[in-house]
């Protein structure tokens, strides 16, 4: 029994605490990321000026379950996927 408790101490127990390290040093913090990212988007609304993964700078003009509609500049409308939008600015 011994031996058996050596064994898991020695061998197991460091492939444990890599694992719980990896998941508090990187998958969780994107974890969190992401479900902002995604309550951002959902909440986007007409007026909302917003940046794009492109880096594209404009106001959003509407939205529906899987595109956003921004204005880019004087009557030049650009229709991108939610997820491509990337950060919301201060009005």
């Amino acid at each position: 029994m011994n031996d058996t408790l050596q064994f898991i101490v020695v061998n197991i127990l460091p492939l444990f605490v890599i694992v719980a390290v990896a998941y508090f040093a990187m998958i969780r913090p994107q974890q969190k990321r992401t479900q902002k990212q995604n309550e951002m988007i959902s909440q986007l609304q007409k007026g909302d000026r917003v940046v794009t993964v492109g880096g594209l700078h404009g106001t959003v003009r509407s939205t529906d379950a899987k595109t956003v509609t921004l204005m880019v500049g004087r009557n030049q409308e650009l229709t991108f996927d939610k997820l491509a939008i990337r950060d919301k600015r201060p009005s």
